[in-house]
């Protein structure tokens, strides 16, 4: 177990927890904006000191063991505080699913006065493989799963941004540059990656021969694993987790 994981909310989120101030990039503050309230940076932190297991050697296709997932961080999205409270159902990685959650944050933090609003993107399907590093896109040639719509994963590259005082300006963080992963995360989104959806993928990789180690379905599915981004919690199914989080309160968005 890493006891102190969840880097990329530290890097990102953790603006929210030490400040009110958004970060314009991982170096440059921007102007203070009224965004993100006590109990969202509270769920921030208890994310951030959640344990993560990334050393897997092999998984089973059905987890039973809560140590093969994060459980400890998805009992924290269980018992959040913030309110409102939506769950994402995200199964397409070319889709629009990045402006969705962008817009959303927009309405309910400035439109509707809600800071602590809490959306939890639950990915599968295509868009788990927006969770994944870099190196298993190269390694595993995720692109032509994707029949070459995407050959890099630039969802969790961060774009450049306009540090801007006015949350209207189009070239600022609300605007669409504020469509990547880094950046939602910085304004604390959740990702949620699925073990169903990692073992189907490793099925479909071996299928059209894309193991090059020439690893057992297990072996596979725990270094796809291994190679989830930082910050993206893992759970035994997204479809289950959805019901779990729908009974916690949370709505259903698609």
């Amino acid at each position: 177990m890493e006891s102190g994981r969840r880097t990329a909310l530290m890097t990102f989120g953790f603006g929210l927890a030490a400040a009110p101030a958004m970060l314009a990039s991982p170096a440059d503050a921007a102007p203070p904006v009224r965004e993100g309230g006590g109990a969202l940076r509270a769920l921030l932190q208890k994310l951030h000191a959640a344990p993560a297991r990334r050393n897997f050697k092999t998984v089973p296709m059905i987890l039973r063991d809560p140590a093969d997932w994060d459980d400890a961080a998805f009992h924290v999205l269980m018992q959040a505080r913030c309110r409102p409270r939506q769950v994402w159902n995200m199964t397409e990685i070319t889709g629009p699913w990045l402006n969705l959650l962008r817009n959303a944050l927009n309405t309910q933090m400035f439109s509707f006065g809600n800071p602590d609003y809490l959306a939890v993107a639950a990915c599968h399907g295509s868009a788990q493989l927006a969770l994944f590093d870099q190196v298993v896109w190269n390694k595993y040639k995720f692109g032509t799963l994707l029949a070459g719509k995407l050959t890099a994963n630039t969802l969790i590259e961060d774009k450049p941004f306009a540090a801007s005082p006015d949350i209207n300006d189009p070239h600022g963080l609300f605007g669409a540059a504020g469509n990547t992963i880094p950046a939602l995360m910085r304004r604390g989104v959740v990702f949620a990656a699925c073990h169903n959806a990692i073992w189907e993928i490793s099925a479909k990789l071996m299928a059209k021969g894309l193991n090059p180690d020439g690893l057992s379905h297990g072996a596979l599915a725990a270094e796809l694993t291994n190679h989830l981004i930082p910050g993206a919690v893992l759970t035994p199914g997204i479809v289950g987790a959805i019901a779990q989080l729908e009974q916690a309160g949370y709505g259903y968005a698609a």
